[in-house]
């Protein structure tokens, strides 16, 4: 017999032969009746397997524990119990995969720490089928936004030659020999016998090709993986991660914050009219906020001030009592703590922050207008016009409750002479960076774009408090199993 998906049992009216195929979550048996509840990852919700005992054998039903796999044959009925609007009254039952009581997830409270360590069979949780799920719903909601929004799907490069963020924080590819590794007469690693000739390594960031595809296509967004060897073991952390940059020409900052925002409140609508059975589960048992949270921010107009007003915001705080761990003067940059201040207890709502220091922004970034041009480490005009005391760059954050920084993004300098003004300034190795600044050269325009960080939207909107805990199988230090 065919099988049918649990999701669609259930929204099925009673009557007929059906088959249904997944894992055991728990089994009750008597010695009238047996209750098995049946998932099969289609739906948060289990369906109710009744089985009358004298009709199987009773080795059969002891191989029914938790965590087995069963094909179930029967007929769709009414359900006498509370909870499901149907079951299955079984007529054949088939333990496609026995489970031991080894078995890691068994039904009963298990930590998020524990579960890490067991990450090949935490997606049979219920929690981790939700967000599981949630997340497949997100990369939904993005590819549709952008697409209904004349956006091209633009794939970049994994491998590259060029540090988009300029940290240095990346994984080296090669094929070399480390154990006889080539030099030359200065002692550096020398890199001519290397498959690609020249030293790599796996991107942090799509955003630098992202700009190409913007100045061909006129609006462009990538969605992949990303990589950044950072020795970080937060729970706001992960080496391998997902990206979502879209680009796009003649953007000024304040439509490219329009689009922050239409774009943040596009995904979390999604969420709520898709995952309804997911996000109640979660506000059960992980974050009883969460639902409210999420329409919150459909509700609210995301407050927009500059870094300038932001800081001034917090020391007031400060002379009123307000304790912080790290320093908050104009030209540091803000930690989560800070961040958080803004949007959960100030304003209580979304924040977009603009024109922060240059000294900790990218060099791509585009620079504000001095005061005097003459003096360009001295005050900059920044957005609706207010006065920094230092030099600023048009960068563009989006600030959220319970997360902090879920958006970075920014206008991007296309004034050659600026942006090469900027490189040398930092003293950067031009040498990867020839190709990027030819788009200056040659029919600049105006351009913006932001970078989400795929897995902090799906920590929004699941509730979780840990990112190791909303990807699959989790790359951080020390941590590459599974």
């Amino acid at each position: 017999m065919k099988r049918t998906k649990i999701i669609d049992l259930l929204a099925s009216q009673p009557g007929g032969e059906v088959c249904a195929k997944g894992w055991v979550r728990s089994h009750r048996g008597s010695k009238n009746v047996d209750f098995i509840a049946l998932n099969d990852g289609s739906t948060i919700r289990n369906i109710q397997v009744v089985a009358d005992p004298t009709k199987f054998d009773e080795e059969l039903l002891k191989l029914i524990t938790t965590g087995a796999c069963l094909s179930v044959e029967g007929q769709l009925v009414e359900s006498v119990g509370s909870g499901q609007a149907v079951e299955i009254q079984a007529t054949k039952i088939e333990v496609l995969g026995t489970c031991g009581a080894d078995y890691p997830m068994q039904k009963k409270g298990q930590t998020f720490e524990y579960m890490r360590q067991h990450a090949h069979m935490r997606l049979r949780t219920n929690t981790f089928g939700a967000v599981m799920r949630i997340r497949h719903n997100m990369a939904m909601a993005i590819h549709t936004y952008f697409h209904d929004h004349g956006f091209f799907y633009f794939h970049t490069p994994l491998i590259t030659a060029s540090d988009c963020e300029g940290a240095g924080n990346m994984f080296q590819v090669t094929t070399k020999n480390l154990y006889d590794l080539q030099k030359d007469e200065n002692g550096q690693i020398s890199y001519d016998d290397d498959f690609f000739g020249e030293q790599t390594a796996l991107t942090v960031s799509g955003q630098l090709e992202g700009e190409l595809g913007a100045t061909a296509l006129g609006a462009i967004y990538t969605f992949g993986p990303t990589f950044r060897a950072e020795n970080s073991n937060t729970p706001r952390h992960l080496a391998e991660f997902w990206m979502i940059e879209p680009e796009v020409a003649f953007l000024d900052q304040e439509e490219l914050m329009d689009l922050e925002e239409d774009f943040i409140k596009y995904c979390v609508r999604w969420a709520l009219d898709h995952c309804q059975d997911d996000l109640e589960f979660l506000n059960k048992m992980i974050d009883k906020t969460l639902i409210e949270r999420l329409q919150g921010v459909l509700k609210e107009t995301f407050v927009r001030l500059t870094y300038t007003e932001g800081i001034n915001i917090l020391q007031e705080a400060i002379k009123n009592g307000r304790k912080f761990e790290f320093p908050c003067n104009w030209g540091d940059d803000l930690a989560s703590e800070h961040e958080r201040y803004l949007v959960e207890e100030h304003f209580k709502k979304p924040v977009i922050m603009t024109d922060y220091p240059r000294a900790f922004k990218s060099f791509y970034m585009k620079q504000n207008t001095p005061v005097d041009a003459n003096n360009p480490e001295g005050a900059s005009v920044g957005y609706r016009g207010s006065v920094a005391p230092g030099p600023t760059m048009q960068g563009t954050d989006v600030l959220f409750p319970a997360i902090g920084e879920i958006i970075g993004g920014s206008v991007r300098e296309e004034d050659y002479n600026k942006l090469m003004g900027e490189i040398d300034r930092r003293q950067m190795d031009k040498t990867h960076l020839w190709w990027y600044v030819d788009t200056r050269r040659w029919g600049s325009c105006p351009h913006a774009g932001f970078g989400l960080g795929f897995e902090r939207l799906i920590l929004f909107v699941t509730g979780m408090q840990n990112i190791r805990d909303v990807i699959p199988f989790p790359r951080t230090p020390k941590s590459a199993a599974f």
